[in-house]
């Protein structure tokens, strides 16, 4: 288990999707996965896709036999994700929605309306011996199904604070980040490890990383295109240092 008290959680996804423009093998994810292990990076998180727009299960196989830090697989609630998960029982399995026709992950997943489909989807995995987290919006109604589910860990939907930050919509942005405080306590108060992710950025990251119940970051987008002008090892190596710094500063 890492040594930080807040982890980080390299997201590579979009390595593959840069991958598959070309439609060849290089940029390869793997390596990409290893550097920023070496990096700093605490965790490896990977979306394998119902339409494989980017992660492939040659991917996934590859990633389960050159990790050395965890891997967090990330996948949508389906019989045949359940499938490759138990294949390969990785330490971590995120449950995230999915469309098709969305560009990225949109939202939190709707757990208290599917909460007796999404008990019996999660069981096998827990007993296969994955952590099984959920992915959800800063709401105590899903965070509570989630609870009631069995789920061991919750992500918090991190994208509509990013968002508000980019728009400059500074009221809307603190709002949505005292929500985000709010839960991440109550979240933790019920025994639920807290996660948190989607859209952080070097400006956008402190405030999240501040809050002491969250134990784990997972950042993918914004350093892979940072890491266009920086090298991903530098890229992965200054949010290692804003979390780790924001985390010291609230803890002083």
């Amino acid at each position: 288990m890492s040594k930080n008290l807040l982890r980080l959680g390299v997201n590579i996804d979009h390595v593959a999707t840069v991958r598959n423009a070309r439609g060849g093998a290089y940029p390869d994810p793997i390596r990409a996965a290893k550097l920023a292990e070496e990096a700093g990076a605490d965790g490896i998180t990977a979306h394998l896709r119902e339409d494989r727009r980017h992660i492939t299960d040659a991917d996934i196989d590859g990633l389960m036999a050159a990790l050395t830090v965890p891997l967090n697989f990330e996948m949508a609630a389906t019989e045949e994700m359940q499938k490759i998960a138990l294949r390969h029982k990785p330490h971590a399995v995120c449950i995230v929605p999915e469309k098709r026709e969305e560009r990225t992950t949109e939202g939190g997943l709707e757990v208290a309306r599917e909460e007796n489909r999404l008990a019996h989807f999660i069981a096998p995995l827990r007993e296969a011996g994955c952590r099984v987290s959920i992915f959800i919006a800063a709401d105590q109604k899903q965070i509570e199904a989630a609870h009631r589910i069995g789920a061991e860990v919750i992500e918090l939907h991190t994208g509509a604070y990013c968002d508000h930050h980019a728009e400059g919509d500074f009221a809307a942005r603190d709002k949505e980040l005292e929500s985000l405080r709010e839960m991440a306590a109550f979240a933790h108060s019920l025994g639920l490890e807290v996660h948190a992710g989607h859209g952080l950025t070097y400006e956008t990251v402190a405030p999240v990383a501040a809050f002491p119940e969250v134990k784990e970051l997972n950042i993918g987008h914004f350093l892979i295109g940072e890491a266009i002008f920086r090298g991903l090892t530098p890229a992965v190596q200054e949010m290692r240092r804003l979390m780790d710094a924001a985390r010291a500063s609230g803890a002083a």
